[in-house]
């Protein structure tokens, strides 16, 4: 049974508790790393009092984890899901780009991206973990693909534009810009590879000379 199955049958009560373990893990998870986070401290910051109640929302640390990976696939894309519904313009580029680094700015640059921290953790020991953040990644990567396709099916951008590796491309920009914020404590490498990659996509707009 996986930790989505477990969830659809909970009384809400139930899924209201393994909703606040699961936000108390990720907090956790994001500050001190999935091997640096104990149960003990998830139970203490989730006030629940029992060991059993966490094994039963969860399993096992294994299946906590996967229920972390979905829960900050979530809050990413909610976080930008205003600006990735719409990312199908120039200016929607722009904002998203913008608001990307504010928000980096509004944490100091600390922490990285929620995916990247636990990918750079899990991803060569736990396969399912793996399996779990590559599926969070496509999401997101398809939002932005989405948007480009809208664009080139307007003829805004020209035919050949390739949306698929022009949204991994751009996400895959994004995921090393924000590793070095997080490292220089700074946006500066952030800034530019974001606007490396909307100058790269404006070299496929329709009529460019």
């Amino acid at each position: 049974m996986t930790s989505s199955t477990a969830a659809r049958r909970l009384t809400p009560k139930g899924q209201a508790t393994r909703n606040r373990i699961a936000a108390a893990a990720a907090a956790l998870m994001y500050d001190n790393g999935v091997a640096g986070t104990s149960t003990e401290d998830i139970l203490k910051a989730a006030g629940v009092s029992s060991p059993s109640q966490l094994y039963h929302y969860f399993g096992d640390k294994k299946a906590l984890v996967q229920a972390v990976i979905e829960y900050q696939t979530e809050r990413v894309l909610d976080f930008q899901r205003p600006l990735l519904g719409r990312l199908d313009s120039f200016e929607a580029l722009q904002a998203w780009r913008d608001a990307v680094v504010r928000a980096q700015h509004a944490r100091d640059c600390r922490g990285g991206c929620p995916l990247g921290s636990l990918a750079a953790e899990l991803s060569d020991t736990d396969p399912q973990a793996r399996a779990r953040l590559v599926a969070g990644y496509a999401q997101w990567q398809d939002a932005i693909r989405d948007g480009l396709r809208a664009m080139r099916e307007r003829g805004e951008l020209d035919p050949d534009a390739d949306p698929d590796r022009l949204a991994l491309a751009l996400l895959t920009a994004l995921q090393g810009g924000l590793l070095m914020t997080q490292a220089h404590r700074d946006t500066t490498a952030l800034e530019a590879v974001l606007d490396a990659m909307i100058d790269r996509i404006r070299c496929h707009a329709a009529g460019r000379a």
